[in-house]
Formats: C-alpha cells, sequence, structure tokens
C-alpha cells in the first residue's frame, strides 16, 4: 500500500534529519568533521539496550538519562581532542583535515570499546512492537514513538536556535565565526557548546533507532554515512534543510526497498545525493555561490 511506504518512510526520514541535525551543528559551527558520528549513533543505541534488558528503564527515560552524559561527553571530547586542533587551526588552517584523522582514530577507539563489552553479534530488544493504525497503514508503536520524539526534539532545537538570543549566537558563529568575536561572541566556547549538543542528538538518535532496527557495532559508518549525506543535500548548516532531506532520504529508501529492492536502497541514496548536487551544489537550501 502507497500509504504504508509514505508513513514509514516518514518515520524513517524523521531518524535521518535527526541525527543529521546533530552532524549539521558539529560540522557547521564547530567546523569538526566527526568521522566517529555514527559510532557515537551505535553506542547509545546500545545503552538504551542494556538499560532496558538490565535495568527495565525504557527508552524513554533512558533518553532523560543518556542525554546529559552524551553532552558531557561531547563536551570532554572537543576539550580534549579538538581544543588543540583549533588552536593549530589558527595558524595551518588545516581543522578540516585534522578532525577527521582525529575523529578517524576516535572511531575506533569506541568500536573496540563496544566489541568488548557487547560483541558483534546483532541486538534488538522488544519494546512497543505492536500495530497501530496511522491513515489506513499498521506501523509498529515503537517506530510511532521514535518519530514523534524526532519531530519534537527537532522542532524545540529549530525554535530555540531562530527564536533565542542563545539560537542568534550560535547562527553567528556558523555565518561568520571570523567576524562573530567583534560583537562579543566566545566563539570558542560556542563551538564546544555546539559538538556537545550535536552529541547529544546522536544519542538522541541511538536510542530511537534502537527501539525499532536492529543493530550491530559495525553499523556505524553507515549512519556517519547518511548523515553526511542529509547535510550536504540540506545545506551545510542549514537545519530545516537537514529535516526536509531527512524527511526525503527516509521516502526514497522506503519506497525503494518496497517497490523495487531492498538491496538498491543504498544505490538510491546515492543516486539522489548526485542528483541534488548536480542541480544545487550547495544543497537545497544552501546559498549558492558565484
Amino acid at each position: 500500500m502507497p500509504t504504508t511506504a509514505i508513513v514509514s518512510g516518514l518515520v524513517l526520514g524523521g531518524t535521518y534529519a535527526l541525527i543529521a541535525m546533530g552532524l549539521t551543528l558539529q560540522y557547521g559551527i564547530s567546523r569538526i568533521m566527526n568521522l566517529a558520528y555514527g559510532e557515537t549513533i551505535i553506542f547509545f543505541a546500545f545503552a538504551a539496550f542494556l538499560l532496558y534488558s538490565a535495568f527495565g528503564i525504557n527508552p524513554i527515560a533512558g533518553l532523560v538519562l543518556l542525554l546529559p552524559l552524551a553532552f558531557a561527553f561531547g563536551y570532554l571530547v572537543y576539550g580534549v581532542m579538538m581544543q588543540p586542533l583549533v588552536r593549530r587551526s589558527a595558524r595551518s588552517g588545516n581543522l578540516e583535515v585534522d578532525s577527521i584523522l582525529a575523529t578517524f582514530g576516535l572511531l575506533f577507539v569506541i568500536q573496540g570499546v563496544m566489541l568488548v563489552f557487547f560483541g558483534s553479534n546483532y541486538t534488538s530488544y522488544n519494546y512497543l512492537n505492536v500495530g497501530v493504525n496511522v491513515l489506513g497503514a499498521t506501523i509498529a508503536a515503537n517506530r510511532l514513538l521514535a518519530f514523534g520524539l524526532a519531530v519534537l526534539i527537532g522542532g524545540v532545537l529549530y525554535l530555540a536556535l531562530t527564536r533565542t538570543r542563545w539560537g542568534t549566537t550560535i547562527r553567528a558563529v556558523a555565518v561568520a565565526p571570523q567576524s562573530a568575536p567583534l560583537v562579543g561572541i566566545d566563539v570558542n566556547r560556542t563551538a564546544r557548546f555546539a559538538f556537545a549538543l550535536g552529541t547529544m542528538l546522536a544519542a538522541s538518535g541511538g536510542v530511537m533507532i534502537s527501539m525499532y532496527q536492529t543493530f550491530t557495532v559495525s553499523m556505524g559508518v553507515i549512519f556517519t554515512m547518511k548523515a553526511l549525506v542529509v547535510v550536504i543535500m540540506g545545506g551545510l548548516g542549514n537545519l530545516l534543510g537537514a529535516l526536509v532531506a531527512g524527511l526525503l532520504l527516509g521516502l526514497v529508501e522506503t519506497f525503494v526497498a518496497t517497490y523495487i529492492d531492498p538491496g538498491l536502497t543504498l544505490a538510491a541514496t546515492y543516486l539522489i545525493f548526485l542528483s541534488v548536487l548536480l542541480w544545487r551544489p550547495a544543497g537545497l537550501f544552501g546559498k549558492a555561490t558565484r
């Protein structure tokens, strides 16, 4: 049924949009290309699994417990690993390249820790896995809950960034990091905060993914690549673009898997990615340069 595919695609796309918003903050504001982003998502998916299976804490309560830890983790990683690179980049201008190399190493550290504690097997747990009728389509309640949480968290973040002074500060650093200090903005502190906030969004995406998907420690690179595709398609640093591109990607993957062949979903992802880049190199909502 087309309705089932549309609703399922929007649910998947909502999750993609949420995790892409985190990478948008880290790359668009902190100027950090975080290759360990997907591993962070999977790590917190396992954390949600552990809380539920070992302690009986449902993913919603687990989200409340894990998000502050994720923020603290991101804040620490930036201070320990990224801060020296930012200082050095003031002279060399190689922050993106240096951050890729540093987070590539962090990727294997996080993956190694997960392998030790959780092994390499596929993991899942049964939470709200019951059908709910939505516009004539039967969708699992855990998927609908994940979609609702993604919309709530993404909406609150978007409003905070567009309607508050704090959000204006972050957007100013994203648009003109060299000029921001002239109006009293601490660029380093703002970048560190944005990186930690992006880590928190990655954690929320991991918890939501854990509710309805089977996952393993080696899946991090897939989510990193999909988040990067969504970020570039939507326009670097553009949260609205990440939202639209994430929903579009979820719909394309679901329709291809439903009506063509599940094995072609990755190919379809990169086909639409290349199409957008050829049509609008700056992304759907990015500003074209002449």
